[in-house]
């Protein structure tokens, strides 16, 4: 099988990492997708994290502004409208499996955990459970392969193409 195609993580990237999230990076395996400063925007994460804990979210956005820009629309029910998309239209719907399917195909390229076999995240195939997850997603493998990580990113007040990222040069210490 081959790796998805996501940079491999440097101990820069887990310093930004960790301060981007306020605690330290866990079980990092590589740099999915970045701001165009370069800073890591979704981090790629193992199966199995050092613990022995399954981890289904193989893409977990970590940009401070674009995590915030997700939960507003989290809070503002687009979720629900979303949902009532999936059941409308089933060519969104179909877009969505396979966004399901190939997600599980890049995570199953680092590793077997039966105990998630079968589970993405974001609530892939048939819901919408997590902007953040499905937005990472879609930042990682680009537009046009989970719609509705692509229509939360086109919908958030926050786009990959500017960056508005803090100074990380305090990571550096």
């Amino acid at each position: 099988m081959t790796r998805p195609p996501f940079a491999p993580v440097t101990a820069d990237d887990l310093k930004i990492v960790s301060a981007q999230l306020g605690r330290p990076a866990r079980d990092a395996v590589g740099i999915a997708a970045r701001c165009v400063c370069g800073a890591p925007t979704v981090v790629a994460t193992a199966p199995r994290l050092s613990d022995g804990t399954p981890f289904p979210t193989l893409y977990y956005l970590t940009h401070p502004a674009a995590t915030a820009a997700l939960s507003f629309l989290e809070a503002t029910q687009v979720m629900n409208e979303f949902n009532q998309l999936l059941a409308d239209d089933e060519t969104v719907h179909d877009q969505y499996r396979r966004a399901h399917t190939g997600f599980l195909a890049d995570r199953a390229t680092l590793g077997d955990v039966p105990e998630i076999a079968g589970i993405s995240s974001g609530g892939m195939p048939d819901r919408v459970k997590c902007l953040h997850a499905l937005a990472a997603h879609s930042l990682a493998a680009g537009p046009g392969v989970n719609p509705i990580g692509d229509l939360a990113l086109a919908r958030a007040a926050w786009t990959p193409a500017v960056c508005e990222c803090l100074d990380y040069s305090a990571a550096d210490a």
